[in-house]
């Protein structure tokens, strides 16, 4: 099967999170031990658990240190970036402090939801990095010990010397619609009554629009006509990036083969509904949340009206 994939000038997807820009990466630092060490003086530094979980206060809120109450510099600590003040922002594991607990630990999801755009966003960018840290102790190539440089982006092997560098997996995310339904899928891990768009990661040699083909396929038996690039959403859970397509299919009756628990189409009407549905109501399909871009596909396709669904 082979699709086509119409060009799109700009991302159309908004209102999801970890996308905000608010800081400036400030490559230009990273190689720069002198001006890092400046830079950590008045920094913040946004500290994580084990498990992912940023440090914050009895209100929920971000909980960040200064750099100069942890020490002269920022040793193992990740630079994030410089905010629009100029204040340099970086991420640190708990671990390697000796500090009082937070009063609270907050998830990547729950901060989404009520943090700042912008705190958010650093918030999934230093989860990213840590995570990447926490599983590349050792060399893949020859198993020597890695030290981290230019400020936690790289991964130099003290034996071989090989450089290894954060990795990205790409993953498609795909609203699929046959001119008049959506098609919906559900895993057997999600909560009750879940549904959402499909998604699967992209293969060596393989192109986002071609994955869109083969995952739908694979995981309902729907053919794929053709598929549009509509905006992307980091999505650091561990370390991927969602890239969002709709995509326009034959009206095939889905079936399952393990991946999902089961896959149906839902007309407009339905839809609709489960948009408007409360996360709390007693019955009724649920939706993506909101801090996702499946929801904004959703959204997106439910909102082009009848007379925009047969077409690209």
């Amino acid at each position: 099967m082979n699709a086509s994939a119409s060009p799109s000038a700009a991302p159309v997807l908004a209102g999801f999170a970890f996308v905000d820009p608010g800081l400036d990466r400030a490559d230009a630092l990273r190689a720069d031990a002198d001006a890092l060490r400046v830079a950590w003086s008045g920094a913040r530094v946004m500290v994580l658990d084990a498990e992912g979980r940023a440090a914050a206060g009895a209100d929920g809120l971000a909980l960040t240190l200064r750099g100069d109450e942890l020490g002269p510099g920022p040793g193992l600590a990740v630079l994030l970036g410089l905010d629009r003040d100029g204040q340099a922002w970086f991420a640190l594991e708990a671990a390697t402090l000796a500090l009082p607990a937070p009063p609270q630990w907050i998830d990547l999801r729950r901060a989404a939801a009520h943090w700042p755009a912008s705190q958010a966003a650093a918030f999934a960018h230093a989860r990213g990095m840590l995570y990447w840290h926490a599983r590349n102790r050792h060399c893949g190539a020859c198993g020597g010990r890695i030290e981290f440089l230019r400020a936690g982006y790289v991964g130099h092997c003290e034996g071989c010397g090989a450089d290894h560098y954060p990795r990205v997996d790409p993953a498609v995310i795909v609203a699929v619609g046959d001119g008049e339904r959506l098609l919906l899928g559900r895993q057997a891990s999600w909560a009750p009554r879940r549904w959402s768009v499909l998604a699967g990661f992209v293969e060596p040699g393989e192109t986002p629009e071609q994955t869109v083909v083969r995952e739908v396929h694979e995981e309902t038996g729907v053919r794929v006509r053709a598929c549009r690039y509509l905006g992307a959403q980091p999505w650091p859970f561990p370390g991927a990036l969602m890239l969002g397509f709709h995509a326009l299919a034959e009206a095939d009756e889905p079936r399952v083969d393990g991946e999902l628990e089961a896959a149906r189409w839902f007309t407009r009407d339905e839809v609709g509904q489960a948009l408007a549905r409360d996360e709390h109501a007693a019955d009724g399909p649920l939706l993506a949340p909101p801090i996702s871009i499946a929801r904004a596909l959703i959204e997106h396709w439910y909102a082009r009206g009848v007379d925009g669904l047969t077409s690209l």
